[in-house]
């Protein structure tokens, strides 16, 4: 465990070798896009899964076939800034955007919705962040929210999206202050929340979004207190609970959300055991299941969620094997099939999810990516 400790202080160098949470994702805690339409065969529903490749820079784009596999699509992979970490996607399914850590912007990119390539907007890449470590997009489409935490940085910048073109305008404001390392960023499913990990703080800002500007505002009693390293947020497509994964206590925190004023509240029994280096996290669109990347367990573990109390018990057979060093994992939009990002082994993981949440590794699992992988976000 000491190990990934060395590795998660090297990131704040801008090596990029440490175990990163998703992000859901990651940035994405759930699918928050839309499928698209194969051209070849319009009633069919395609999904595309992208990886951002810390140490090539840049964007591996798959094509994911009704049996889960993975084929690169044409062009693959799409250039980005230096030490991409960070990777969203808009709700429409039209941009997604990647946090470039070593080169302090983000790179926005048009998805072509029959193909899955990436296209550069005009203006790309946008300023305004140092250090970019995750990205989120509201579920309005109208503001991403970008973490920084280099020299002590410690803030989130905020951007106001362009629906037809995709480019990115630094809202009034902003950056808004966070706590110390900013690592995870997500927003709550009605778009009235975003909510913040602050690793060496071990808590949670939270902030209420203006509707109109994008702006936060942290909510009262915020920051929360988190476990020791907290990484990965997520939250249930319910909006009734919140989870943080507590990368150096290896535990998971699990809190109710206030619907009306954004606070958290641990539920009982919180926090829960995690798996070795939690980092990464996700939950699945019905609300029954997280996943959580273990990083120096080489393995996921997958959690049934209590949809009265948010407590989290591990499914049967939990946790799944994976290839070296997972940092991020997402959920299809399906919810047929989890996908796990493996940083020392260059590759993604596959899984078929059954109903109980278990996972079995897809045929031809684990699929290339680039090198240093760290974040995976699926359309």
């Amino acid at each position: 465990m000491q190990s990934n400790r060395l590795i998660v202080q090297l990131l704040w160098s801008f090596t990029l070798a440490g175990a990163f949470a998703a992000c859901s994702s990651s940035s994405v805690p759930y699918a928050q896009t839309r499928p698209a339409q194969s051209a070849g065969h319009p009633n069919a529903t395609v999904y595309f899964a992208y990886v951002v490749n810390a140490a090539s820079s840049n964007v591996s784009a798959y094509a994911i076939a009704s049996s889960g596999a993975l084929t690169q699509v044409k062009g693959s992979p799409f250039a980005a800034g230096a030490d991409p970490s960070g990777i969203a996607i808009d709700p429409n399914g039209k941009f997604t955007y990647v946090a470039n850590a070593g080169s302090d912007n983000v790179s926005a990119y048009a998805i072509n919705a029959s193909t899955g390539a990436l296209t550069q907007v005009k203006g790309s890449p946008f300023k305004g962040v140092y250090g970019p470590v995750r990205v989120a997009i509201d579920p309005s489409g109208k503001f991403a929210y970008v973490t920084n935490n280099l020299n002590s940085s410690d803030n989130v910048t905020a951007y106001a999206i362009n629906a037809s073109t995709g480019a990115l305008t630094q809202v009034k404001g902003s950056p808004f202050a966070a706590g110390a390392k900013p690592v995870g960023v997500a927003t709550d499913p009605t778009g009235k929340f975003a909510y913040v990990t602050n690793y060496e703080a071990a808590d949670v800002s939270a902030y209420s979004i203006n509707a109109s500007s994008g702006a936060l505002t942290q909510v009262k009693g915020s920051p929360f207190a988190a476990g020791t390293g907290p990484y990965g947020v997520a939250i249930d497509p319910s909006d009734k609970f919140a989870y943080v994964t507590n990368n150096v206590t290896d535990t998971i925190s699990a809190y109710a959300v206030n619907a009306s004023s954004g606070a958290l509240t641990q539920v009982k029994g919180s926090p829960f055991a995690g798996g070795n280096d939690p980092c990464g996290l996700a939950i699945d669109r019905s609300g029954k299941f997280a996943y959580v990347a273990n990083a120096n367990g080489n393995n996921v573990s997958a959690y049934a969620i209590n949809a009265s109390s948010g407590a989290l018990t591990q499914v049967k057979g939990s946790p799944f094997a994976t290839d070296t060093t997972p940092l991020a994992v997402a959920i299809d939009p399906s919810g047929k099939f989890a996908y796990v990002v493996n940083e020392s082994s260059g590759n993604v993981s596959g899984y078929a999810v059954n109903a109980s949440g278990g996972l079995t590794q897809l045929k031809g699992s684990p699929f290339a990516a680039g090198s240093s992988p760290q974040g995976i976000a699926i359309q």
